[in-house]
Order: C-alpha cells, then sequence, then structure tokens
C-alpha cells in the first residue's frame, strides 16, 4: 500500500496573484492499494459531493501521471481521506492533484521528481500557487513561464500560526475569478508589485511587522468582497486584534490571518464575530505552517 499526506494551502496571501502560496498543517490523506475491482471509499471531515468513481479528481490526476510515463494503468482500491475544506479557499483541489499525482508516482516506482511532478500538476490545476505549496511545503514562489514553472522556498517555516477563517458556504474559483477586471491601472500594478516584494522580504528574514503592509492588495481583494460579506471589515478587524497580516484565502471565502500564538485567540473571536455581524457562521482553524508538502507516510 502506498499512502501520501497532503497539506492544504492558501494562495495568494495578500497581493502575490496567482504566485504565492502557503502550506499548512491540515492535511487529506490518499492511500492506494491493488484490488481485484476499482473502488474509492471516502472518510474524513468532508465527504459530500465528492465523487466515487472515475470522475474522482484524484483517480483522474494519478491516470495522468501513469499515461505520462507509459505505466499501465492498475486496478487498485483508493482511500480517500478528506480534511481541508472544499471549494473554500484553501487548496482542495491541489491537494486532491498533487496527492493523487504523488500516489501514483510512488506505486509506479517513484519515476518523477518532484519538479517533473510539479509541471504535471500545474497543467491540470492551470496556475501553480496552491499545488507548489501543496508538493513542496513551506511558503513558495512559483512563476509560470512558457515552458515551465519555477518554484522556490521562501521559507520553510516562517515563525507565526495561521488563523484561517472558514465561512460556512461555498465559493467556487470559476465564480471568483470571473468577477475579476480583465485589466488593470499602472497604479495599482505597481502597489502590487511592491508589496509583493515587501511580503517576501518580510517571511525571508522574520521581521513580520511588515506584513501588515506587504499584505494590502489591489488586484483582487476588493473586487471579490461582494461574493464574501464583511470581507474588508474582517481583514481590517484581525490587524486592529494583533494579527501581523490578513488575507483572502486564494479566491476564498476563506479569511487568513498570521499571528503570534499569544494573540491567536483574541484574533480569531474578532474575525468570527465580525463575520457573524454579516450573517456568516464561520469556523476557525488555527494551524502552523507545514514544512514538508506532500510526503509518502
Amino acid at each position: 500500500m502506498v499512502c501520501v499526506r497532503i497539506p492544504a494551502t492558501s494562495a495568494n496571501l495578500g497581493p502575490g496573484f496567482d504566485c504565492l502560496g502557503m502550506a499548512l498543517s491540515l492535511y487529506n490523506v490518499v492511500r492506494i492499494e491493488p484490488s481485484d475491482a476499482f473502488q474509492i471509499t471516502l472518510k474524513g471531515d468532508y465527504t459530500a459531493d465528492i465523487p466515487a468513481d472515475e470522475t474522482n479528481l484524484v483517480w483522474q490526476s494519478m491516470c495522468t501521471l501513469w499515461e505520462a510515463i507509459g505505466f499501465e494503468i492498475p486496478t487498485v482500491s483508493l482511500d480517500l481521506e478528506n480534511n481541508v475544506p472544499p471549494t473554500r479557499g484553501m487548496g482542495s483541489s491541489s491537494a486532491a492533484i498533487v496527492g493523487g499525482l504523488v500516489a501514483a508516482n510512488e506505486y509506479a516506482g517513484g519515476v518523477l521528481s518532484k519538479q517533473e511532478i510539479l509541471q504535471i500538476a500545474n497543467r491540470i490545476e492551470g496556475h501553480p500557487d496552491n499545488v507548489a505549496p501543496a508538493l513542496l511545503g513551506g511558503v513558495t514562489l512559483a512563476v509560470t513561464t512558457e515552458t515551465s514553472v519555477i518554484a522556490r522556498i521562501v521559507h520553510s517555516q516562517p515563525q507565526f500560526m495561521a488563523l484561517a477563517i472558514v465561512p460556512d458556504f461555498y465559493l467556487s474559483t470559476e465564480k471568483s475569478r470571473n468577477v475579476l477586471p480583465v485589466s488593470i491601472s499602472r497604479a495599482d500594478a505597481v502597489y502590487n508589485l511592491s508589496r509583493t516584494a515587501l511580503l517576501v522580504e518580510a517571511l525571508i528574514h522574520e521581521n513580520y511587522e511588515l506584513l501588515k503592509e506587504g499584505m494590502q492588495d489591489r488586484l483582487h481583494q476588493n473586487q471579490r468582497a461582494s461574493l464574501v460579506p464583511g470581507l474588508g471589515e474582517t481583514l481590517q478587524v484581525a490587524l486592529d486584534s494583533g494579527a501581523y497580516g490578513s488575507a483572502l484565502s486564494g479566491s476564498g471565502p476563506t479569511i487568513l490571518a498570521l499571528v503570534s500564538s499569544d494573540k491567536a485567540e483574541q484574533v480569531s473571536q474578532a474575525m468570527v464575530d465580525s463575520l457573524a455581524a454579516h450573517g456568516l457562521t464561520a469556523k476557525a482553524y488555527l494551524l502552523s505552517v507545514d514544512s514538508e508538502g506532500a510526503a509518502v507516510i
């Protein structure tokens, strides 16, 4: 049997649209073993609306890798433990893709490197901001060129906690992307470029006081505010309550705050209360940054 653990991820971190991401200590697990008949068993905190047939994204990702390396698709049983909230901006699709690819690669003898797996993952997902940290761990910067993805780990284990406030509703990535404009002003481009650079500097040198400014954004968060009631207020409440920085997690609706451990409880309660004032219930996850990424266990 092959068993792979895959972390949740938070993309963008504010200004780093489609290029920055962070692996978090909340995990899905993929188990695969030979079987007389194809079967998928679902377990964990989230199983509703996840297919248990050949349309399952984990299985499709496995088949993509096997076909790419010329490995005959085997008859197997899959045990999928899903603890990453789906369609909430925490990288559930990337966890499925990366989990499937890493498990399939291990099952076939480990013929591909992580860099080669990343290229396949990016082709399936369409952007690397979640698949890179899901595969590599830590906080990652991923750049898409005409022919490949270049990914680097900015910091493997920053010394802060990640507070993920997860509202109780689904928000598809497609819907969240559709509200974004097709073009932006030069001023907004410069604004995000400078904040992204500042954010990377803050992470590399562990100067977390810079995160408040370094996680500011003009490209997507305000545009998505209509999809997440109370988003702007909750981001500000997090800062006012002591968070280093705050951002919409990926395409939302989850809201991310980076905090010191001693401020986590007060920031969490303030953010949950802020969303409640806008009619939303939310679950708070206090997580660390996962330094491993997808791991065979």
